[in-house]
């Protein structure tokens, strides 16, 4: 079975939170997870994303498939912390 590297949601009802999932392609979205690499939270101030890189390498290395929106969001973190 092929892994994803997806968004599995949290927070309260119109206070969303998610946590960036390495799962199973076949798996619910918040249900059974391999791995946590990270958080995102689009409500606050300034959106917050939280990424363990080295995890998200070692995942993408093995042929981790990350979704749409999970790329957009490694891509703004690497841009972040590049700058400092």
């Amino acid at each position: 079975m092929a892994l994803k590297m997806r968004l599995s949601r949290g927070g309260s009802k119109g206070n969303p939170f998610y946590r960036i999932v390495v799962t199973e392609s076949e798996s619910r979205r918040d249900g059974r997870v391999t791995d946590q690499v990270g958080y995102y939270n689009p409500v606050s101030d300034v959106p917050q994303i939280e990424l363990k890189m080295d995890r998200v390498e070692h995942w993408l290395s093995k042929g981790t498939i990350p979704t749409v929106t999970v790329k957009k969001l490694i891509t703004a973190y690497k841009a972040k912390t590049a700058g400092k």
